[in-house]
């Protein structure tokens, strides 16, 4: 089949992604929409809203370019099966993520005085694997949309986000709980057990 735009424009994969993508990104949206109402946090240094307006560009752009054929990966609908499969196991592992921090997974960073070193599930191996589960999802749009430029954006981007993410958060952590997450961090990886 000759493909001019991306796989998940055209029937029936189409209707597999996009059931896939708003499941996986229905608690996002939520997430996204009670940071915003609630109060600005001084500890998340305005990295929630690098997270939505980076994160929003990056995606725009991404959609775009899947619609210029010549940008198309080879294999179409290997990248697309590939992708909508790290969108679902990007979409469990924050789901499993929200579940373990339970009302410490909050949009904005705001870490508690009374807040404890959370080191069960996913965080026994790393310190932030729902970020590496955003950055699996990021991956998986890109892979599912077929352009090696949707790819590249959906590969960058995160790296600029998280990076800046992450530093603010361990800062607050450090900061608020101190010394158990400084041993934490000794023996955690940030977000691939053993590697990085």
């Amino acid at each position: 089949m000759q493909v001019h735009y991306s796989l998940i424009f055209h029937l029936p994969e189409a209707i597999v992604f996009w059931i896939v993508f708003i499941w996986v990104f229905i608690p996002e949206v939520r997430l996204i929409r009670r940071t915003v109402r609630a109060p600005k946090s001084p500890q998340d240094a305005s990295t929630i809203n690098t997270i939505r307006y980076w994160g929003q560009l990056a995606f725009f752009s991404s959609f775009v370019v899947s619609f210029f054929p010549w940008l198309l990966l080879p294999w179409q609908f290997t990248f697309f099966v590939f992708g909508t499969c790290f969108l679902i196991v990007g979409g469990i592992l924050r789901r499993v993520c929200f579940r373990t921090l339970g009302e410490y997974f909050t949009g904005a960073i705001i870490v508690k005085k009374d807040q404890t070193v959370i080191d069960k599930g996913p965080y026994r191996w790393v310190r932030h694997p729902s970020y590496t589960a955003g950055f699996i999802v990021d991956l998986g749009v890109g892979f599912a949309l077929g352009s090696w430029i949707s790819v590249l954006f959906l590969f960058a981007m995160p790296c600029f986000i998280y990076a800046r993410r992450v530093r603010a958060e361990e800062k607050a952590l450090l900061e608020t709980i101190g010394e158990p997450y400084r041993v934490y961090m000794a023996r955690t990886k940030r977000f691939i057990p053993f590697v990085v």
